[in-house]
């Protein structure tokens, strides 16, 4: 029962209320702070642990004991595999030696969590770089113990699965069928697993860290020759079901490929045309897109920070249901408790199902091409990414100091 206590307690023991401490009486102003206003853990610059033995509980309640067998091992080989991406991702090759030893040592991860904790009132890089390489770790623990990452190979089967329907080969072609038009394919790009890294350097730099989903784990880009073929390709996709309103993440929805207005003007101007041509009219759809750049309107959506002005596509996030059976899950085949069920659906017989999202994206050769160049391009995306979390995990005080250290080098990369 709620507010009932769990142990008797002698009578000679009874609490009495009282505000006397060993030490003088005091709040911790910056984590009530942080914890009221939802302050990401990752802005923070300390932890407020006293003492080993409150770290042990600390790391106890966050669920690692390390009395535990094999947890403490697990602990050291997260701290090194932090430790790894951090002077890879944030280090210059020449900064390598400005990492404490206390916090390359893996002997006791536990310590990390003291060191995190010291001088939190002033400057002290050991107190940063202990924080640095907690928040690193924060996200390996988060990858590990997600259970869609965990399930991955399965629910990439099934989301691929509904894809190939529709994505036919002949030869080296490819085409975007669905039995009633059939779409010539210029590229198709399977986004098959996110890399381990790649999905801890996107949790880093997003504002809500671990909280939130990632969204492009999995994915498909489908480039068509033109902008009029990709709307034509999206109705094929809406026709089979794979893009609807009810299974979109309408809020990650972006556009900024076509003007729809405009393409309606378009198509209805070449509508009878079309249904005139007696082969597959490439060269009508390539005049139709000439007409539509003359009078388009350049669509501008771009809530991605890190993604180039010029990068242009149609870009949907599509929610897939996941059916998992018990054995792969490791669960006995019996009813499932009441409170098993959260996000997911557990049937009598213990499998599982719950939405997962995916992303599919729909461009033309010519935003293909110069997304292959330039601000648009993918390595280009990853270095404004990778500075973005790196100023976000170091902080000012530490990039400041770090470029002090090493001769003034501020960025990572060109």
């Amino acid at each position: 029962m709620l507010g009932t206590a769990t142990h008797a307690m002698p009578m000679d023991e009874l609490l009495q209320a009282s505000l006397k401490t060993e030490q003088r009486f005091s709040l911790n102003w910056t984590y009530l702070n942080a914890i009221t206003r939802g302050v990401s853990v990752i802005d923070l610059g300390a932890l407020a642990l006293r003492n080993l033995r409150d770290a042990r509980q600390f790391a106890r309640e966050y669920g690692y004991d390390v009395e535990q067998p094999g947890v403490l091992d697990y602990l050291r080989r997260i701290q090194r595999e932090a430790l790894g991406f951090v002077r890879e991702q944030f280090l210059e090759p020449g900064q390598q030696s400005v990492l404490p030893a206390e916090v390359c040592d893996d002997s006791d991860p536990l310590q990390l969590l003291v060191l995190a904790s010291q001088r939190a009132h002033r400057f002290e890089p050991l107190r940063l770089w202990a924080c640095v390489l907690l928040k690193v770790m924060h996200g390996l623990f988060y990858i590990d113990n997600n259970l869609k990452l965990r399930h991955f190979a399965a629910i990439r089967q099934q989301v691929f699965a509904g894809l190939d329907e529709v994505i036919q080969i002949d030869g080296d072609r490819q085409y975007l069928s669905d039995g009633r038009i059939c779409l010539p394919l210029v590229h198709v790009d399977r986004k098959r697993n996110k890399g381990r890294h790649s999905i801890l350097l996107k949790l880093l730099q997003k504002p809500e860290y671990v909280a939130a989903d990632i969204h492009d784990h999995l994915g498909v880009r489908l480039t068509l020759n033109t902008r009029i073929e990709c709307l034509l390709a999206l109705d094929l996709l809406r026709r089979a079901h794979l893009i609807t309103l009810t299974n979109l993440e309408v809020s990650r929805t972006r556009n900024t490929l076509v003007d729809l207005l405009a393409a309606k003007e378009i198509f209805t101007r070449h509508r009878a045309e079309i249904d005139r041509s007696p082969g597959y009219p490439s060269a009508l759809l390539q005049q139709m897109d000439q007409e539509l750049a003359a009078i388009s309107q350049r669509q501008t959506q771009r809530d991605n920070p890190h993604s180039a002005a010029d990068f242009q596509s149609l870009q949907f996030t599509v929610r897939k249901m996941i059916h998992l059976p018990a054995a792969a899950l490791g669960r006995p085949e019996q009813a499932p408790r009441a409170e098993d069920g959260g996000e997911a659906l557990v049937t009598e017989n213990g499998d599982v199902s719950f939405f997962f999202a995916y992303e599919i994206q729909l461009l033309d050769a010519a935003s293909l091409a110069k997304s292959q160049q330039g601000a648009a391009s993918h390595e280009a995306y990853k270095r404004r990414q990778v500075e973005t979390a790196r100023r976000r995990v170091l902080g000012l005080e530490l990039l400041a100091w770090l470029q002090s250290q090493s001769g003034g080098a501020g960025t990572i990369g060109p």
